[in-house]
């Protein structure tokens, strides 16, 4: 069961578990179609690990009997000292949501950088998934830059601004399979499916 309330992580993360033989359902397809006010405390930490590991014990405890799997995951760049981070999604500090909260964060992000002498950067995604006693952890990263202005339409997030160093191009510009060989969070997706198939998981 896939617990997140993103349609941009469930989208990508459906088609990955999908590919993998493994569909899953989400929070809307086993009831929990309402977000409980206590979920906005779930990601209050400082890491990616510690906020997902929340998000994936807090579902799992109100859906026993199911595999849950959340996600915590965010844009690091070097010039910011790893900002913004955990707080990719609230960087701007908007209200908005959807391709308006997309956008704000983007402009907040350019004015963050401008004059920087480096526009390195890197997507981290960690995946926690809790099985009853059982718990797995996997981390996902790929590199690249922020680019100046946005190239392409797709994904979602920062990824027309994201220079991705393993496609040469924008994440904006990429098909969604390409995304999804080199992205962050399909590198944690597959590092997970690898623990899950190991002997005695």
């Amino acid at each position: 069961m896939l617990a997140s309330r993103s349609a941009g992580k469930l989208r990508e993360l459906r088609a990955l578990f999908d590919a993998a033989g493994i569909p899953l359902e989400d929070l809307t397809d086993v009831g929990l179609t309402r977000a409980d006010p206590d979920e906005d405390a779930l990601e209050v930490h400082g890491t990616f690990e510690e906020n997902a590991r929340a998000k994936a014990r807090w579902f799992a405890a109100r859906l026993p009997g199911r595999r849950v799997v959340a996600d915590d995951s965010g844009l690091e760049v070097l010039a910011l000292g790893g900002a913004p981070g955990v707080r990719s999604k609230r960087w701007a500090g908007s209200q908005a949501t959807g391709s308006a909260l997309d956008a704000d964060n983007n402009a907040a992000l350019q004015r963050a950088l401008a004059g920087a002498s480096s526009r390195a950067a890197r997507y981290v995604s960690v995946l926690v998934c809790v099985d009853g006693g059982q718990e797995w952890l996997a981390r996902g990263e790929c590199t690249g830059r922020i680019l100046e202005s946005p190239e392409g339409t797709g994904g979602f997030g920062y990824d027309p601004y994201f220079w991705s160093d393993d496609l040469g191009k924008a994440f904006g510009r990429a098909t969604r399979e390409e995304k999804a060989g080199v992205s962050h969070r399909g590198r944690a997706c597959r590092a997970l499916l690898a623990q899950w198939r190991s002997p005695g998981s």
